[in-house]
């Protein structure tokens, strides 16, 4: 699988630039970093939450964890991890773990971690595992706009 159309026509709806960079099939973006030598706090992961009031998807760095009680009680919400078969539903054009992170492209709440918006350049799985999407940080912003971001990460 190559990156999603889901993701390939919203990108050329807000006139976004990119670069398809080839990688050896990993499990997770962190596993990513190892196999394009693209460093950790570059590439964007997304962690899919949910609870009564929907789906929300937090953007962090590869190489960190999202701080779920802060992301709790900043938004007034008790969330916890999607389930898998909630996740196949929701992005069920991409691979199981290469899921992109613009929730925008999918009608998904977002919220970013700071860290990323002071990235010049920004890097992130295509909905397959086999490639890296790389996109500079102005146009990541861009595409971000309106979400809400706080240090939600933690090494």
């Amino acid at each position: 699988m190559s990156m999603t159309t889901t993701l390939q026509e919203y990108l050329t709806q807000n006139g976004i630039e990119f670069e398809i960079l080839p990688q050896h099939s990993s499990s997770t973006s962190l596993a990513s970093t190892r196999c394009t030598h693209v460093r950790g706090h570059l590439i964007a992961k997304p962690v899919i939450f949910e609870d009564k009031t929907g789906f929300l998807m937090a953007v962090v760095p590869a190489n960190e964890r999202v701080k779920v009680g802060k992301l709790n009680r900043m938004l007034n919400r008790d969330m916890s991890l999607a389930r898998e078969e909630d996740l196949r539903n929701l992005f069920a054009d991409c691979d199981s773990g290469a899921i992109p992170p613009i929730g925008s492209a999918y009608g998904i709440q977002s919220i970013i971690d700071d860290d990323l918006l002071r990235c010049s350049d920004i890097y992130f799985e295509t909905g397959s595992h086999n490639e890296l999407i790389h996109i500079k940080g102005r146009d990541f912003h861009k595409l971000m706009e309106g979400a809400p971001h706080s240090k939600i990460s933690l090494h």
